[in-house]
């Protein structure tokens, strides 16, 4: 297996001449570790967070595919995995060669996922798998659905932990450089909130340009991260390096 999970892969500092709303993060040789796996003119598939926001889930798959166009990492084809034609889902992936899970809500994305079976589409995957945002964190096993939007973290019958797709043990928890002063709900969302459902467990989180891969059962930690686990954060890897991790044990 080889998997990708980002905080962000993006980047909005688009050279002159270019027409992208955005590239590609290059940082933390995030290009050089996904140049090393992708298959020249791969099929993609991008799986939505939201199967009916069809504006949005198109304007995605086309940015997506020309930033790797851009790249040189070459797409032959590329489709839109949303309600229209969940239906599909199924023989989509087999065709595919990579598959890029899209950010957004969490809960709503977790809900498609099993509505499409997806879990159990990846199950024997062998081609490339890219997590955005919240299709990074929905890869784990159990998901933490950190609260997000208002109401969520007062909601009793909100759900933090949903099942996931399985295909990682270590639980992302994105855009820190954006969320780390957040208040939700009048809580502070790290210190307050998700300190609060850390204890017995292990959240890596992630600055956008940072990304966890997964070779086979190996995990690595690439750029700025840090480990929130029982009530604590701490620092774990600069921007520019990378460490192995090694997942807590369920």
């Amino acid at each position: 297996m080889f998997l990708l999970m980002t905080s962000s892969p993006c980047d909005n500092h688009v050279p002159e001449g270019v027409n992208l709303p955005c590239v590609l993060d290059g940082r933390n040789a995030f290009l050089d570790n996904l140049r090393a796996h992708w298959k020249p003119d791969s099929r993609l598939v991008v799986v939505c967070s939201d199967p009916f926001n069809f504006p949005l889930n198109d304007e995605m798959c086309g940015t997506f595919t020309k930033c790797f166009n851009y790249h040189g990492l070459t797409v032959s084809s590329s489709v839109m995995l949303d309600s229209r034609n969940a239906r599909d889902a199924g023989r989509l992936i087999a065709l595919s060669d990579v598959v890029l899970l899209g950010g957004g809500h969490v809960p709503t994305q977790n809900a498609f996922f099993a509505e499409i079976g997806l879990r159990a589409l990846l199950r024997e995957y062998t081609g490339v798998i890219i997590g955005v945002s919240a299709g990074s964190m929905n890869c784990t096993e159990t998901v933490y659905a950190q609260p997000e939007l208002p109401g969520e973290s007062i909601d009793p019958d909100y759900r933090r932990f949903l099942p996931g797709l399985a295909l990682s043990r270590v639980q992302i928890l994105p855009h820190y450089q954006m969320v780390k002063d957040n208040l939700l709900d009048g809580r502070r969302l790290i210190e307050d909130i998700t300190f609060g459902d850390s204890f017995g467990r292990e959240f890596y989180v992630l600055v956008d340009g940072s990304y966890v891969m997964r070779i086979d059962d190996a995990y690595t930690l690439w750029g700025e991260g840090y480990v929130i686990r029982d009530g604590a954060m701490r620092p774990v890897c600069r921007e520019g390096e990378h460490i192995t991790i090694r997942p807590m044990e369920a």
